[in-house]
């Protein structure tokens, strides 16, 4: 029996690029700074809607709705390792 999940992934137009992203390896330090301060370290667009010291509402991270959201983090994730392990500098500036 097949699973949802599996008829998922074998219709997903996004494989190709998903495993492009996954197989992506960082060995340049210009390219991992540029991939750290294009990918943000936090969904920029979860709020919370005050007015007068009270919280009218709040706006979920939209972040997640990305169908690519893993990988991207991942990628980001890859080059904060790289200049950490391999480039011996000071990454919480991207944090």
């Amino acid at each position: 029996m097949t699973s949802f999940t599996q008829i998922q992934r074998q219709n997903d137009i996004l494989q190709p690029i998903r495993q492009w992203m996954e197989s992506m390896e960082i060995h340049n330090a210009k390219l991992a700074h540029f991939l750290c301060k294009l990918i943000p370290a936090q969904c920029p667009f979860e709020r919370d809607i005050v007015v007068f010291g009270r919280k009218l509402f709040h706006i979920p991270p939209m972040c997640k709705l990305n169908p690519l959201y893993e990988e991207v983090v991942s990628l980001r994730f890859k080059a904060l390792c790289y200049l950490a392990d391999q480039c011996g500098e000071d990454v919480t500036v991207y944090c």
